[in-house]
């Protein structure tokens, strides 16, 4: 596998708490979207560590083709 499966064609809204590092899934096969499930294993992929600097609300990246990783920047929209 050398392209990520399209997990959404939509964002994931997570809430995010600070101080807390979430690992986004780059694989797109995990089964606990948009986190790592270590479903990359054997592959190239590797999941994304993102820190949250504060709490709030954030928009993981759901089909995988975001140049913003692991955020969504609306690539979703163009693919």
């Amino acid at each position: 596998m050398s392209t990520a499966v399209r997990a959404s064609d939509t964002p994931y809204a997570v809430e995010v708490v600070a101080g807390k590092n979430y690992f986004w899934c780059a694989c797109g096969q995990s089964k606990t979207q948009p986190f790592c499930d270590g479903s990359h294993k054997g592959t190239a992929f590797t999941p994304v560590k993102y820190l949250a600097e504060e709490t709030k609300r954030v928009f993981f990246c759901g089909c995988k083709q975001t140049a913003n990783q692991p955020l969504c920047d609306g690539s979703h929209n163009r693919t």
